[in-house]
């Protein structure tokens, strides 16, 4: 993201797509690059937000979504050429969409007079998080550490991916997983949560709430939270009682 930021003529538009099943930190991972490129972050004009689900949700007006998002992403580019666009639930977008804004993302010079060379697509996906949590779970069978696994590790397997959802034309630069979470990392979060509630945080509690609020894998050796962080924000405060 830095070399792309401090690059002024790059071959085309930065495009990252994040795979990994919820709660393990895509949405995180987007606002942070967010807030460390725009000064008012997620509510800067120049971010734009869209969910599959509900931004596109009826399959019958695919033509109309696509026209309006290929102009809205003309006119914004246009007015900012680092314009950033994040798109949730991307497993879950109609195949015409994606064929709708691939041009946006790949190696040309102008369309129809404007450049997208400067632009960012960030792409957040649960595909891939059955392959990424298995190949973790072999991995960690196999003595290997979560935090030593690599991007080639399992990149391979997620760009094949690129073929379901963006076709013949691979327009991502980088397919990046996001690991599942273990029990530190949960511990971690609720933490961090119990900051966000106005409390004192406490290791000590946090392990023991770790163990209760969310359900882990294996069953003999609770290694891996099944819903990673995601059920935390709103369950903590039962467990708090």
């Amino acid at each position: 993201m830095t070399g792309f930021m401090n690059n002024d003529n790059p071959k085309k538009s930065l495009v990252l797509s994040f795979h990994g099943r919820a709660g393990t930190g895509k949405s995180l991972a987007s606002q942070l690059i967010v807030k460390n490129i725009f000064k008012k972050g997620m509510d800067s004009r120049f971010v734009h937000f869209f969910d599959s689900i509900i931004n596109f949700p009826h399959a019958s007006l695919v033509e109309t979504y696509k026209s309006q998002l290929q102009n809205w992403i003309r006119g914004n580019v246009t007015n900012c050429a680092h314009s950033m666009f994040i798109f949730d639930e991307m497993d879950k977008m109609h195949p015409g969409i994606i064929d709708g804004i691939k041009p946006f993302m790949d190696y040309h010079y102008k369309l129809d007079g404007v450049s997208y060379q400067k632009a960012i697509f960030l792409f957040l996906s649960n595909g891939g998080g059955e392959i990424i949590r298995e190949s973790t779970l072999v991995s960690w069978k196999a003595g290997k550490k979560r935090e030593e696994l690599k991007l080639e590790d399992l990149e391979t397997a997620l760009s094949s991916l690129g073929f379901v959802y963006y076709g013949e034309s691979i327009v991502v630069d980088f397919f990046i997983p996001f690991l599942p979470l273990e029990r530190q990392h949960i511990v971690q979060c609720i933490m961090v949560e119990m900051v966000a509630m106005g409390l004192q945080p406490d290791h000590n509690k946090a392990c023991e709430i770790s163990d209760k609020i969310v359900n882990y894998i294996p069953d003999d050796e609770r290694r891996i939270s099944v819903p990673g962080c995601k059920r935390i924000a709103g369950r903590l405060w039962h467990f708090m009682q």
